[in-house]
C-alpha cells in the first residue's frame, strides 16, 4: 500500500465503472497528483453481456474477464478485498482483505462502483437449487452442469431420473434470462447429436417471467418476436406467473404447473449491492446511491457514484417531459458514466466546475443463440428494428467493440472466428468445482479393517 502523502482517490469496486473510471482518472491526472486505489474481492472485471455466450461455449470464459492489475497503469494500487464500512467524518474506509486482519485506509476522494447483485425472493428451495448468472464462475458452472445432465440422462434407464435431468427451468425474461436460455438451448441441441440416448425432443426448456412480456428493453414488437422465436424452438414460455417453490428440484409455478428439474437458473433482475447500506450514503427507494446529474452523491463534494449501484437522473428523458426519468442499469450507460465520473473527480480535486452526465439511448441488442437475435437501434428520432441473423451481427458487433481493452477485443473476435470453422466444444468439466476430490480419494488413509487384511495377505505370501 502507498505510504505517500498524496491525496488518495479510493475506488470501491473493480467492475465496469470502477475499471474505466480508474483508467480515466489516471489518464487525466498529473504525475504524482494523487494515489488511485481500487478495492474489489475479485482481481478482475467481468463483462456480463458475454456471460450467456460463455455459458454456451461460444467464448472462452477467460476472455470475458479483464485482469485489473494488467489493465490499470502501475501507478494504481489494486487491493483484493472488501470495503466493509466507510467513516465519512474521518474519511476512512475499513478494508477486509482475502487473508489477514481488517485494517483502515484513509482517503480524500471516494468513488462508489459496487454494481449490483442478483435480486432474489424468499422462495423455498431457491438458495439451495438456484444458479445465478452474475459472474463468470456461474456461467462456467451452468455450462458444466447442463452437459453433466445430458451425461446422466444418457447413462441411466430410470425415466424419472432422465426426465428430471433433461428439464431446464429459467426464471426471468429480461436480457439475461432470454439470452441465456437461447444460448444454452442452442448448445444442448448441438450436444445432443453426440449422445446415443438423448435427443432435443427429450429435453424440456421452460422460461418463466412475472411480467406479461419478455425482452422489454427492445420494445413490445421485438419482445413478442423473441417469445415466438423461442417457442418455435420448443421453449415453453409462461408469462404473468412466478415460481412459488423449488424444494429438492420440484418446481411449482403460480399458474399451477409442477415439474421436477435439476437445473433452475435465476435471472429475475438485480438489486444494488447490499453493502451500500453500511456506508452512510443517501439511498433511493430501491437502495441505489442518490446522485446529482454530475454523478456526485447528493450532499457531498468528494464522493461520486455511477453504474448499477447509482440512481442517476436521465437528463434526456427529463427534457422530453418525464420528470422521473432515471438512467437504466446497463453497460451502455455504465461505460459513458465512468468516463464523465473520471473527468469530474479530476475537476473536483482541482476545484473546477463539473459537467452533467447526459446520454441519449442508442438502442438495445440481444442474442438468442447462434445466428439469432433482436435489435432496436435509435438513429435520431427513428427506431430501426432488426431480427434474426442481421440483429445477431449487430449484437456481436456492438458488444465486441464495447468489450474493455484491445487485448480482450482481439481474443473475443478470435473465438468467434474459430467458431465459424470449428465445431462447438461439448465437454463437461464438472470436476473443476471439486478439483482435489480425486487426489483426496487416492491419498486418504485406508480403513483399518482393509489395512489389516492387506497386512495379513502380505504375511501369508
Amino acid at each position: 500500500m502507498s505510504t505517500t502523502e498524496r491525496p488518495r482517490i479510493l475506488v470501491v469496486g473493480g467492475g465496469y465503472v470502477g475499471l474505466y473510471a480508474a483508467r480515466r482518472i489516471l489518464k487525466k491526472m498529473r504525475y504524482g497528483e494523487a494515489t488511485v486505489t481500487v478495492v474489489d474481492p475479485r482481481s478482475y472485471m467481468t463483462y456480463q453481456p458475454f456471460l450467456p455466450e460463455a455459458a454456451a461455449g461460444s467464448i472462452s470464459p477467460r476472455h470475458v474477464v479483464v485482469p485489473l492489475r494488467r489493465e490499470l497503469p502501475k501507478e494504481a494500487e489494486v487491493l483484493t478485498g472488501r470495503v466493509t464500512n466507510i467513516d465519512q467524518d474521518r474519511k476512512v474506509a475499513s478494508i477486509s482483505p482475502l487473508v489477514g486482519e481488517a485494517y483502515e485506509l484513509p482517503f480524500d476522494y471516494l468513488v462508489i462502483a459496487l454494481g449490483a447483485v442478483s435480486r432474489t425472493f424468499p422462495i423455498p428451495g431457491l438458495a439451495e437449487q438456484g444458479i445465478g448468472m452474475k459472474g463468470v464462475e456461474e456461467a462456467i458452472g451452468l455450462r458444466n452442469h447442463v452437459l453433466e445432465q445430458l451425461d446422466k440422462a444418457d447413462s441411466t434407464t430410470d425415466e424419472e431420473v432422465r426426465r428430471k435431468a433433461l428439464t431446464f427451468v429459467f426464471v426471468g425474461g429480461g436480457f439475461a434470462g432470454a439470452e441465456t436460455i437461447g444460448e444454452v438451448e442452442d448448445m444442448a441441441r448441438d450436444a445432443a447429436k453426440y449422445y446415443r440416448n438423448v435427443s432435443r425432443e427429450d429435453m424440456r426448456f421452460i422460461l418463466v417471467d412475472a411480467a406479461d412480456k419478455i425482452l422489454p428493453e427492445v420494445g413490445p414488437k421485438l419482445g413478442q418476436y423473441g417469445k415466438e422465436h423461442l417457442e418455435g424452438r420448443g421453449v415453453e414460455v409462461y408469462l404473468s406467473t412466478s415460481m412459488d417453490s423449488c424444494v429438492d428440484g420440484h418446481v411449482v409455478l403460480k399458474n399451477g404447473l409442477e415439474v421436477d428439474s435439476n437445473t433452475i437458473v435465476w435471472t429475475a433482475g438485480v438489486k444494488p449491492n447490499p453493502a451500500l447500506s453500511r456506508f452512510g450514503l443517501p439511498l433511493g427507494p430501491r437502495g441505489h446511491v442518490d446522485c446529482e446529474t454530475t454523478l456526485q452523491v447528493k450532499g457531498t463534494d468528494y464522493i461520486w457514484a455511477a453504474g448499477d449501484n447509482a440512481q442517476v437522473p436521465d437528463l434526456v428523458g427529463r427534457k422530453a417531459g418525464n420528470e422521473n426519468a432515471w438512467c437504466p442499469p446497463n453497460a451502455q450507460h455504465a461505460l459513458r458514466q465512468a468516463k464523465v465520473l473520471g473527468d469530474n473527480v479530476i475537476s473536483g480535486m482541482r476545484g473546477f466546475p463539473q459537467k452533467d452526465y447526459e446520454h441519449a439511448n442508442k438502442g438495445a441488442v440481444a442474442g438468442l443463440g447462434l445466428h439469432k437475435g433482436v435489435a432496436m437501434i435509435v438513429v435520431g428520432k427513428v427506431k430501426i428494428k432488426l431480427r434474426g441473423r442481421l440483429a445477431w451481427y449487430m449484437h456481436r458487433g456492438y458488444h465486441g467493440m464495447a468489450m474493455p481493452t484491445f487485448n480482450r477485443k482481439i481474443r473475443v473476435f478470435s473465438d468467434w472466428t474459430l467458431g465459424m470453422f470449428l465445431k462447438r466444444e461439448v465437454v463437461s468439466l464438472g470436476a473443476m468445482e471439486t478439483p482435489r476430490e480425486e487426489f483426496y480419494e487416492a491419498a486418504k488413509p485406508a480403513p483399518v479393517a482393509a489395512a489389516a487384511k492387506t497386512e495379513e495377505k502380505a504375511k501369508a505370501s
